[in-house]
């Protein structure tokens, strides 16, 4: 008897949740749309204005790699430019990027907002965690690139000019530092992609675990395209977290995918 009114329980809450759920016409979502929009752009200039703020202290941080390798091999440390502009244009580069890294759990929280109403109030719950989660992984990924990635590149590179005088151009430098590091943030951001894809039904922990021999072919193309080194003990070392993160992306999708929650639901109501 007791079993018998829990599962009586569960049924009410699933089809009180179910009732819960709003419905939206098109135009009100294209509002939602629109305002969720807005508030991102508003969050971005803001960002960039925050970052340019701080533009220098931006760029040495940036510069401090390639400063530590080229004292390592007794080089001049001094990059340098070709056009009058570019300084002014690396400096509003970096603030806009920056500026879009600190406006990031905003829009995110904007894009929660937006797909939240189509959501279970259970589920709605988790907007923190997906914060977290997404936030960490990001800089994660972007420490793991400019802390060990990014210097063992670099000393890579500059051991085959012994016998030249480099002249680092500022942007080209910029060009392969925002690559490997933010390169690496995106692609930590893999089983948050794969929960959006798995909570709207488009992928399944079944085809992920049937499809992992293609996966990693994917990965180490990936891998091969954003490792600035020729290298396959560098290709290896961006490749292999991101490995770990295709498995743990089975996991996540077979959390949040939509058949394991109407199953949940089916023996519920039974």
């Amino acid at each position: 008897m007791a079993d018998a009114a829990e599962a009586v329980d569960r049924a009410r809450t699933a089809v009180t949740e179910r009732v819960e759920l709003p419905g939206m016409s098109l135009l009100e979502h294209l509002n939602e749309l629109r305002k969720r929009f807005v508030h991102s752009i508003v969050a971005l200039v803001l960002g960039f204005f925050v970052a340019y703020g701080f533009h220098e202290r931006i760029f040495v941080f940036m510069q401090q790699p390639i400063t530590v390798a080229l004292k390592r091999h007794h080089l001049d440390t001094q990059l340098v430019y070709h056009n009058p502009v570019d300084g002014f244009n690396l400096y509003l580069k970096l603030s806009f990027m920056v500026g879009a890294i600190l406006a990031a759990p905003y829009i995110l929280f904007q894009i929660w907002l937006f797909i939240s109403p189509g959501l279970y109030k259970h589920e709605r719950r988790y907007v923190w965690p997906f914060m977290l989660a997404t936030v960490s992984l990001f800089f994660g990924g972007a420490f793991f690139g400019y802390r060990f990635v990014f210097p063992g590149s670099l000393d890579f590179l500059l051991s085959y000019s012994d016998k030249f005088r480099p002249l680092i151009e500022i942007n080209e430098y910029t060009g392969l530092f925002l690559t490997v590091i933010l390169g690496l943030g995106a692609t930590f951001e893999l089983p948050i992609l794969v929960m959006f894809l798995s909570l709207f039904g488009i992928v399944s922990p079944r085809f992920l675990w049937t499809n992992i021999r293609y996966a990693i072919l994917i990965i180490f193309v990936i891998a091969a395209i954003i490792t600035p080194t020729p290298d396959i003990i560098m290709m290896c070392l961006f490749a292999s977290p991101m490995l770990v993160l295709y498995l743990v992306s089975i996991g996540v999708s077979y959390m949040v995918h939509p058949g394991r929650r109407r199953r949940a639901l089916d023996s519920a109501a039974k």
